[in-house]
């Protein structure tokens, strides 16, 4: 069961490089505490090798880019590469500018990563080449419905073939998927949308849970969607009258850090298809 993952995760403790955006920095440093790994921050190009050499997992996040940001990303991912250890990719607002989109491309020719963690209109910009766009957020036309099931299942199914990846595309409703099985898992609240880096949080948590679960990267990644969405559900109940979007985002931090395997087996709500 997923919980056995989550259980893994704080038994292991592992060391997580992130190379992400100074928005959501240190909400994502201490969501990696609160699930049981460790975080470490770097993009300087003349620290990233030993850094990266150091670490058990490396989360690359697009958010904010910088030419040398993107230097640091590449001698990262090919590093992690020659360490076979696992790599996420958070391709943030892909299809906002050509330079999001040529580093994307260029990162998919050279790194392999484990796992590719965005919303659906970045996926479709990605697998496609191009995309609808909203900024960062998923583009109305392109969100997943119970509707829109049947046919976006094969689709992520395919991508995740061709670029021997996982996908996960986060939303209303979240899809984690290789090219023969497909997750669905319907945790969350629409209010975690007004938390801005709930998403690059996930990407950093999902690097942790990978790490402490080398041999079960499909339901490892599935394992960190459950348990931010339903760590979501948790820390909304925990709303107090007069607090907002500030207190949501600590209680959700605290309720990944009160998370448990017993508690996300009960609070799971997924199929497989």
């Amino acid at each position: 069961m997923l919980g056995d993952c989550i259980e893994n995760l704080r038994k292991a403790g592992p060391l997580v490089h992130n190379i992400t955006n100074a928005v959501t920095i240190n909400d994502v440093a201490n969501v990696i505490l609160a699930c049981g790994a460790r975080p470490i921050m770097s993009d300087e190009p003349a620290d990233i090798l030993e850094v990266t050499s150091i670490c058990d997992a490396l989360n690359i996040n697009m958010g904010q880019l910088k030419k040398y940001t993107v230097e640091g990303m590449f001698l990262a991912g090919k590093k992690q590469r020659q360490l076979g250890h696992p790599v996420v990719l958070d391709p943030v607002g892909v299809g906002a500018s050509s330079f999001r989109r040529e580093t994307a491309t260029g990162l998919l020719g050279e790194v392999d990563f484990t796992v590719i963690r965005g919303n659906i209109s970045e996926i479709r910009t990605l697998a496609l080449g191009i995309g609808n766009t909203a900024g960062v957020d998923a583009a109305v036309q392109d969100r997943v419905t119970e509707e829109t099931l049947e046919r976006v299942i094969p689709f992520v199914k395919a991508f995740s073939g061709r670029t021997g990846s996982v996908i996960a595309v986060t939303g209303s409703i979240d899809l984690v998927s290789d090219s023969s099985t497909c997750y669905v898992i319907r945790n969350g609240r629409q209010e975690m949308g007004k938390v801005t880096g709930t998403g690059c949080m996930l990407s950093g948590m999902m690097a942790a849970f990978l790490a402490a679960n080398p041999e079960r990267e499909l339901e490892a990644a599935a394992a960190a969607v459950c348990t931010m969405g339903h760590a979501g559900e948790i820390g909304w109940c925990r709303m107090q009258e007069g607090e907002g979007n500030a207190s949501y985002r600590n209680r959700i931090i605290d309720a990944v850090y009160n998370m448990n395997g017993e508690i996300l087996n009960k609070g799971a709500k997924y199929e497989l298809r």
